[in-house]
């Protein structure tokens, strides 16, 4: 018996795919939650074999928690699960070393296909978002610029991202003026909007 965390913040989607997923007599929903923040001490938890995750989610994002969830528990691997298949999120996903990526409109029955062989150690990517990222290239910003930029994506400004990571603000403006020279930006608005058509935020 496969034990399945299922992280997904709408309740009726949430619901659809925990009666998918129980449909297989090999597969089984231990945790199912809505708040990214909450997928990795879930799992720490329930211990699951693969964490089905969408990636847009409240709290934290579905890509950078399945990144923290493969550093504090290695063996549960991540099956990334979403409507999201702009050029370059695979990229990301890859970064965060998810096991699969599956778009939500993919057929019922790949679902516990797609499960089943992430378990076992195998990669899951549809074909045509696995040319997209190879023609879109890797991430090229550090975690902390990653950090950053999606705070300033939220509206931060460079004295509350310096409270929020602990940093001081000179170190946060530079951290700004990396980002933006990295991703061939004008200013910090086109950096977050060349991250965001690249699927390096959410």
């Amino acid at each position: 018996m496969l034990r399945i965390l299922l992280a997904e913040d709408v309740a009726m989607v949430r619901g659809a795919l925990i009666a998918l997923i129980e449909l297989e007599p090999d597969l089984k929903v231990v945790a199912a939650v809505e708040n990214g923040a909450d997928i990795v001490p879930t799992a720490l938890t329930c211990r699951p074999d693969v964490a089905v995750i969408d990636v847009d989610l409240p709290g934290l994002d579905g890509l950078s928690a399945a990144a923290q969830l493969k550093n504090e528990l290695p063996c549960c691997r991540s099956l990334i699960l979403t409507s999201l298949g702009r050029s370059g999120m695979v990229s990301r996903a890859l970064s965060a070393r998810v096991s699969g990526f599956m778009l939500k409109d993919s057929p019922p029955e790949e679902l516990a296909t797609a499960i089943r062989s992430v378990a076992i150690g195998r990669k899951v990517i549809d074909p045509q978002l696995a040319q997209s990222a190879w023609d879109c290239g890797l991430n090229p910003l550090s975690a902390r610029e990653h950090e950053v930029l999606r705070l300033t994506a939220a509206g931060a400004t460079p004295v509350e991202i310096a409270s929020t990571l602990y940093l001081s603000v000179g170190t946060v403006r530079n951290y700004l003026t990396t980002i933006v020279t990295k991703l061939h930006a004008r200013n910090r608005v086109d950096a977050v909007k060349r991250a965001y058509d690249s699927g390096w935020l959410p």
